[in-house]
């Protein structure tokens, strides 16, 4: 009798978090209606900023893969001085105020002496799909390393120490023992962080107004004509997000 009870306990609370999940998003295409999406969906300024949404988005993600993979690397792999630190500093963006970040960009990567040299290399941040893409990395490049990180530890080390003794250079085993056993986390964590990319606005609205991300244009339209013409641009995104979230899944499931 304890048992059922308990279960049902269970089952009532979870009922409750998954309403709070799921309802918001089911009313609002309810809410919406078929024709203002279908109107939504060929308006060319709600397409092109969805495209930049999510290209931008995917390029941050690649960007981490390339750079972050590594630092994942070092801190699963190497007990060094101030690697506490380091893990820390990962963290610290999930945790601060996304406005608080985008001035920290802006004062960063703004008129600045790093704004002017990476202008030198014809870099601007203020205002490009560049800063876009900064302040998408500066907020989700965590989702990643962190999963990567968690993907590396599970890799035993003994098959790194094997390949060693059998000729294989340490970048091979990297990429072909480390990596390949890995995968599983550092999909995971790509795809955490190419999604919380996409919904990313406090920091790429400081920063960067236009071009316009899919974020800052509902804003933009909420702001200036109200729900009616915002609601259905959310709805829009929201779609897209969860179509192609869900395609990727099911790619790199059938890549297990």
């Amino acid at each position: 009798m304890q048992k059922k009870s308990f279960t049902i306990l269970l089952i009532a609370l979870a009922f409750i978090i998954v309403f709070f999940l799921s309802v918001p998003i089911l009313k609002m295409f309810v809410g919406v209606g078929s024709d203002k999406l279908i109107e939504t969906i060929k308006d060319g300024e709600v397409l092109a900023s969805i495209w930049l949404t999510m290209k931008v988005s995917a390029w941050a993600m690649i960007f981490v893969l390339i750079t972050g993979l590594p630092l994942a690397y070092i801190i699963a792999r190497y007990n060094f001085p101030g690697r506490s630190f380091i893990e820390s500093i990962i963290d610290i963006p999930v945790m601060i105020p996304h406005t608080a970040a985008g001035i920290a960009l802006l004062t960063t990567f703004g008129d600045t002496f790093l704004g002017d040299f990476f202008k030198f290399f014809g870099i601007e941040f203020v205002g490009t799909e560049y800063g876009i893409m900064i302040a998408m990395m500066f907020l989700s490049a965590p989702f990643l390393i962190n999963s990567a990180k968690d993907g590396f530890r599970k890799v035993d080390v003994k098959l790194e120490k094997v390949a060693r003794t059998l000729g294989a250079s340490p970048i091979s085993v990297f990429f072909r023992i480390t990596i390949p056993n890995a995968k599983k986390d550092i999909i995971n964590g790509a795809l955490m962080m190419w999604s919380r990319g996409l919904g990313e606005f406090g920091a790429v609205v400081i920063l960067v107004y236009h071009p316009m991300t899919t974020p800052v244009l509902i804003f933009d339209r909420f702001n200036s004509y109200g729900l009616s013409f915002s609601a259905p641009v959310a709805a829009v995104i929201i779609a897209f997000s969860v179509v192609v979230f869900l395609a990727v899944r099911f790619v790199t499931s059938k890549l297990k």
